[in-house]
């Protein structure tokens, strides 16, 4: 077997496109063996560690320190009414109408204050509390959660 330098070549060009780690070749006089070592690349705890060829180099960028911007709670004043249900909130009977209540609106205690559509049926929400309506947190159409606050009452 002749081990000229194209021949040598060729092998060396197999183990890489392979991505083998090691060849052997041997005859009656002479013998070559072709290694590669693979370096593993040190990554961030969250990321699983990367077998990279050693002829890559590889950079981590680590961010400079990202600082949250952290907003006191709001207070708010008076007694909440909450989402009994998943579903869109509707502040009106219907869009032409004039909404159920506003802010500074004086309500009693079972007053409808509000439509919360859940599977195309319109629950009306009513006031379990009297007094002035201070904040309404939602707006016309929007998403709601179960237990999310709707509206405050003083």
């Amino acid at each position: 077997m002749k081990f000229d330098l194209d021949y040598l070549d060729k092998l060396a060009k197999i183990v890489y496109e392979n991505d083998l780690s090691e060849i052997t070749l041997e005859d009656e006089e002479r013998a070559v063996c072709f290694k590669r070592e693979k370096q593993v690349v040190p990554m961030p705890a969250a990321v699983t560690p990367v077998v990279m060829p050693s002829t890559v180099t590889s950079q981590v960028i680590i961010p400079e320190k990202v600082e949250a911007k952290v907003e006191a709670p709001v207070e708010h004043s008076g007694k909440p009414i909450t989402a009994p249900m998943v579903g869109t909130f509707y502040a009106a009977p219907s869009p032409d109408d004039a909404p159920f209540v506003k802010v500074g609106d004086t309500i009693a205690t079972g007053q409808v204050v509000c439509i919360v559509e859940a599977m195309k049926l319109m629950n009306e929400i009513e006031s379990e509390v009297s007094g002035k309506i201070t904040e309404i947190c939602v707006q016309n159409g929007e998403s709601v959660e179960f237990g999310q606050v709707l509206m405050y009452v003083e």
